[in-house]
């Protein structure tokens, strides 16, 4: 059983950082210091890697990208426009590029905390 949690930090925010985490509690249905002890937590035990706004899109392509190539793969490979075999086994490849640029990203995130 977990021990009951008698260790306090206290936090110092600005007024504008102050509102983005009070945002960020509300969206999740949690109170803020709540909210900033889970997130601190499961980034500190690497649950959690925090991205930037801008490898946050990137990521977010390449899983759409991921998706749009695997219907294409099976609609292909369903119907035979691409004749079967040659075809899926180029968009297999697309999908494991894809994969393998999404983990890298993912590792790079990783590695700079």
């Amino acid at each position: 059983m977990q021990s009951p949690r008698s260790n306090r930090v206290n936090l110092a925010y600005n007024d504008a950082e102050l509102t983005i985490v009070q945002e960020a509690a509300k969206r999740d249905g949690m109170a803020v210091s709540a909210w900033v002890a889970r997130k601190a937590l499961a980034v500190a035990k690497s649950q959690l890697v925090p991205v930037s706004a801008d490898a946050r899109e990137v990521l977010a392509e390449l899983i759409r990208s991921r998706g749009e190539l695997v219907r294409i793969g099976e609609s292909a490979g369903s119907t035979g426009p691409c004749d079967g075999e040659p075809g899926t086994r180029l968009i297999e490849e697309a999908v494991r590029r894809v994969d393998r640029a999404t983990l890298q990203l993912m590792r790079e995130r990783a590695s700079r905390w």
